[in-house]
């Protein structure tokens, strides 16, 4: 009777996860339309996007060219519940929070030693099959630099 009681806990569990999952539009790989997208001058680009779920956290990873052209990837593992994790491979910010705003809507921010340097907001399309994201940041002049970046979901 116990081990019934336990399976069917876990059956229960995994079943909860994949239809959250399955609820979640932000899911999925992203590629990003330059077409559709504007950035300031020497900004990143954010090439593809994978967001997936890692257990009961999401995990983001990054590939992308710098201002200068050159690759870069960056990882993140965490919950949109607007706390600031780790992000690793990132020069430019050692944290990064997502916080979810509604079903299709998340506000972001990044931190470098203890400073918010980016904020953004992002937006899945009613069919999901869009992901703009804005983001507001400094270059190293201290000048403001708006991005828009648009994705294709893969």
């Amino acid at each position: 009777m116990k081990a019934k009681v336990i399976l069917l806990t876990l059956v229960v569990f995994f079943l909860s996860a994949v239809v959250c999952s399955a609820d979640n539009p932000n899911l999925g790989t992203w590629k990003l339309n330059e077409a559709k997208s504007k950035f300031g001058p020497g900004a990143s680009k954010n090439n593809t996007v994978v967001i997936e779920a890692a257990g009961d956290m999401i995990k983001v990873a990054v590939d992308s060219t710098d201002g200068s052209g050159s690759p870069a990837r960056n990882e993140w593992t965490g919950k949109f519940n607007g706390r600031y994790y780790a992000v690793t491979g990132n020069p430019t910010s050692d944290k990064r929070s997502y916080r979810q705003i509604n079903s299709r809507t998340q506000a972001l921010a990044e931190k470098k030693s203890g400073r918010v340097v980016v904020t953004g907001r992002i937006m899945v399309s009613r069919n999901g099959k869009t992901r703009t994201v804005t983001t507001t940041s400094k270059n190293a002049s201290g000048k403001t630099i708006h991005n828009t970046a648009v994705y294709d979901k893969q």
